[in-house]
């Protein structure tokens, strides 16, 4: 097997989304990751190995097509017990080890690979990383010059060598290998950005301050791009410039803990920390643009390994832990992302979004009693902080405990102080658990408050419309807030049933109609809208397609307060409308 890894990565947009596509697609085709994705279960320390290579390969390969590259890796690993001598097993083991972050099992196999694959690029990479990690710069460089004329102008190579040469001690030669890049549209950012830090690194104030400055004007919305600015201001006593960064995009950020944290430290005197210190961080930091942004395209195998890479390279870079773990929850890997959210830093302002996410799986995974007492530690530890307070009342509503989750609801709405436009879905959330309780009014104002702090809220004018159609009140204005709802959202099947269903309730059935087998065709498996399209054919006359839409309904497990009416309208139909019946 060939795992073809290519280095051409960023020296166009369209040819880096090209290009994260084809290292994926050298992935798949060389067997490594499947194409299908499959139900996968968690991978846990005491896996069952197989007593032959055959058993043990299989295994690795059903691994890899269910998306669980932990588990690949381990029966990889087990397979090359049986047949040492095999290059095809090798790079398999090779390359799932490297996306597990096991670089002491990993990294001696990437000799063996590069030896009996001269093509690997994936090889290369591993070593010359290992190289800058063991500060041989040279050897470095040689490592990642090699291979042919198209691979000498990769993007992502010309970084590493750049800040390969910072390490050396040859800022001249850093800056000239970063200036030789294409200026592109597509990469421009990304190498203002890696100039200005390697100027940075090497003492070349007013270089870095024009690159960064640059890199942050040309993308200010990137919150990596403005901190890493924001940090050089920071290093040059440039408190209130910094400052102005932050709070420009805690604008867009209102909750994002890197920008809180940084700014309560600047005011009160306090400074951040300076993340980019040396050439290990900057390659690091290469590594995670390079992973974040193939995560973006969807190719997760992929994208583990650059960001493992970059953690191994500095492993305080704790956004490459989130980055991680991230990929892993798009892979439905919550173990394995809990096992990246524990990398994170105590001392890191990542560290609570890590906890919180931590318990979130927990739940997922069934551990439910752990889940909670995660969250109320961490609210205790945290008690400034809403967030595990509202992560807290979602399990509770999923749990459909509602009357704990109002009451942990109103506990984060009494500590967040004066609401503001971001903190609309507490208010919403907490209607929803009242109106589950039969709460109305109370849960009313809630909803009212959340078209307070965000008027055009799709999910907020729909659950507010919805419910009073169904309680036949306010109709002109939940008409307006379900018409504005599906203007926004209009391939929103729930959003959709609920404007149908109020046309429905005024007797509007082709009207209703229309929109319900709409809402069906966008959500054909809630029981809910099933149920709807149901009684709208049997106003229509049409009682055999109702009593087909029912028995669906009923085969979708409904609510189970919902179950009873409709296995009565599946045997006796709607009763007769009569003058004041409505739909």
């Amino acid at each position: 097997m060939m795992v073809v890894f290519p280095f051409l990565m960023f020296s166009r947009r369209r040819r880096f989304a090209l290009m994260t596509q084809t290292v994926a697609r050298g992935l798949l085709l060389g067997g490594v990751m499947g194409a299908s994705v499959l139900a996968s279960a968690p991978a846990h320390a005491d896996t069952d190995y197989a007593s032959t290579l055959s058993g043990n390969y299989l295994a690795a390969l059903v691994a890899g097509m269910s998306n669980d590259p932990t588990s690949a890796s381990r029966f990889y690993s087990e397979s090359i017990k049986f047949d040492p001598r095999s290059a095809d097993l090798a790079e398999r083991a090779f390359v799932t080890l490297l996306a597990e972050g096991k670089m002491t099992e990993a990294l001696p196999l990437a000799d063996t690979v590069a030896k009996r694959n001269s093509g690997s690029g994936i090889a290369r990479l591993a070593q010359g990383v290992r190289a800058i990690k063991e500060k041989n710069f040279q050897n470095s460089r040689s490592i990642f010059r090699r291979g042919d004329k198209a691979q000498s102008s990769d993007i992502t190579a010309d970084l590493v060598i750049a800040w390969s040469w910072l390490g050396s001690g040859n800022i001249k030669r850093a800056l000239e290998s970063v200036d030789h890049l294409p200026d592109d549209q597509g990469a421009r950012v990304f190498r203002l950005l890696h100039r200005g830090l390697i100027a940075k690194v090497g003492g070349k104030v007013d270089e870095a301050r024009k690159a960064l400055k640059a890199a942050y004007e040309s993308d200010p919305q990137s919150l990596r791009t403005a901190d890493l600015y924001a940090q050089f201001l920071i290093s040059q006593r440039e408190t209130d410039e910094a400052l102005t960064v932050y709070r420009g995009l805690k604008l867009l950020y209102p909750r994002h803990p890197i920008l809180r944290t940084a700014i309560a430290q600047l005011e009160a005197g306090k400074q951040p920390t300076d993340e980019i210190r040396d050439e290990s961080d900057g390659i690091a930091e290469v590594l995670y643009g390079l992973g974040s942004a193939v995560t973006r395209d969807g190719d997760e195998l992929a994208s583990l390994i650059y960001l493992r890479l970059a953690y191994y390279l500095s492993p305080n870079h704790n956004l490459a832990a989130i980055a991680i773990a991230d990929t892993y929850e798009r892979l439905k890997q919550p173990q394995s992302a809990n096992g990246a959210y524990a990398l994170v830093e105590p001392t890191s302002p990542l560290r609570l979004t890590a906890d919180v996410q931590r318990a979130l799986n927990l739940e997922q995974l069934g551990e439910k009693d752990e889940a909670v007492n995660v969250l109320k530690a961490v609210s205790a530890q945290s008690k400034d902080e809403i967030e595990p307070l509202i992560a807290l009342g979602n399990i509770y509503r999923a749990r459909k405990a509602f009357a704990e989750a109002a009451e942990t609801y109103s506990a984060a709405i009494a500590a967040l102080g004066q609401p503001t436009a971001g903190h609309w879905s507490l208010f919403y959330s907490r209607g929803i658990a009242l109106e589950r309780l039969k709460r109305w009014p109370e849960a009313e104002a809630d909803f009212r408050k959340a078209l307070e702090l965000s008027p055009d809220q799709p999910l907020v004018l729909n659950y507010l419309g919805y419910s009073w159609v169904e309680q036949n009140a306010n109709l002109d204005e939940a008409f307006k807030m379900l018409r504005r709802a599906v203007d926004q959202q209009p391939t929103d099947g729930y959003i959709v049933d609920s404007l149908g269903w109020a046309y429905f309730r005024l007797g509007q059935y082709d009207k209703a109609l229309q929109l319900l087998e709409k809402a069906v065709d966008l959500k054909a498996a809630d029981p809910t809208i099933n149920d709807h399209l149901g009684d709208v054919y049997w106003r229509l006359g049409r009682e055999l397609e109702a009593r087909f839409q029912w028995n669906h309904a009923r085969d979708l497990n409904p609510e189970p307060e919902d179950l009873p009416k409709i296995l009565e309208k599946i045997e006796k139909g709607l009763p007769p409308l009569t003058t004041s019946s409505g739909g």
